[in-house]
């Protein structure tokens, strides 16, 4: 009788040792189950699809992820597919990134090269092109100074070519004033003279003004009268305001 109760009692003895070894091996299992999860949720991906740079975050879950689209309609805007123009994502498909920021330096650098030889173009389909590209890289908060720096460079070139642009805008706007004006002076209608006082006054004015448009736009537009002007946009050629550089808000469902 002794011999059969310790007999049974090794074998619960070891019945118990299995059962916390499984319960020890299935809680470490679900502890680095847990960890990989929070790891691969702070993770970015880029991938390249259908001519587009996607970023991905991964999920709650050990592996996966899906379209990075946060609740911030700025950080929605800052990381929606980038149209790669035609182009590809340069080696950062299959990117990986564990940080935010460093997500949003590769993107710039990206982007950059995208941007510049756009931004100088006199196509005004390949600079409104540009111009989207640096919309996008101002919308990257978590970029370095330089890049800051490098970014204020293109605002300042594009905010030049914005003002000729503009100036000589000014200058077929007035010159096209006037066009109206004297044909209404000259009609013989009921705004006839209405139309020649116009003219008398501003017409003196208006033709130095528009002087002094086409000078600033074709002479003065560069360090010397007889020096070529800098690569960019040809003055008539459509340019889209840029908005002021901007740093993202921090991302709330970041883990």
């Amino acid at each position: 009788m002794s011999s059969t109760s310790d007999s049974l009692g090794r074998r619960a003895g070891r019945a118990f040792t299995r059962l916390v070894v499984t319960l020890l091996v299935l809680g470490l299992l679900g502890v680095v189950g847990f960890l990989l999860s929070r790891l691969n949720a702070r993770t970015f991906t880029l991938q390249q699809q259908d001519g587009k740079l996607l970023v991905l975050k991964g999920r709650m879950l050990p592996v996966g992820a899906d379209p990075y689209r946060p609740s911030d309609p700025a950080l929605a805007a800052a990381y929606a597919p980038i149209d790669l123009l035609g182009g590809t994502a340069a080696g950062l498909d299959g990117a990986k990134f564990e940080e935010r920021d460093a997500l949003d330096r590769a993107l710039f650098g990206f982007l950059e090269g995208l941007a510049r030889p756009r931004l100088v173009s006199d196509d005004p389909a390949m600079l409104s092109a540009g111009l989207m590209v640096l919309g996008r890289m101002q919308k990257l908060g978590g970029v370095t100074d330089e890049q800051r720096r490098t970014l204020k460079g293109l605002e300042s070139e594009v905010a030049f070519f914005q003002a000729r642009n503009r100036l000589d805008q000014a200058r077929r706007d007035i010159a096209e004033a006037m066009t109206q004006l004297r044909l209404a002076a000259d009609s013989g209608g009921r705004h006839a003279r209405p139309a020649h006082r116009m003219l008398a006054a501003v017409e003196p004015a208006a033709a130095a003004l528009e002087d002094a448009l086409r000078r600033a736009v074709y002479t003065l537009d560069s360090d010397s009268s007889e020096a070529p002007s800098p690569a960019g946009p040809a003055p008539g050629v459509p340019v889209a305001p840029i908005a002021p550089s901007v740093r993202s808000t921090p991302d709330a469902g970041s883990l």
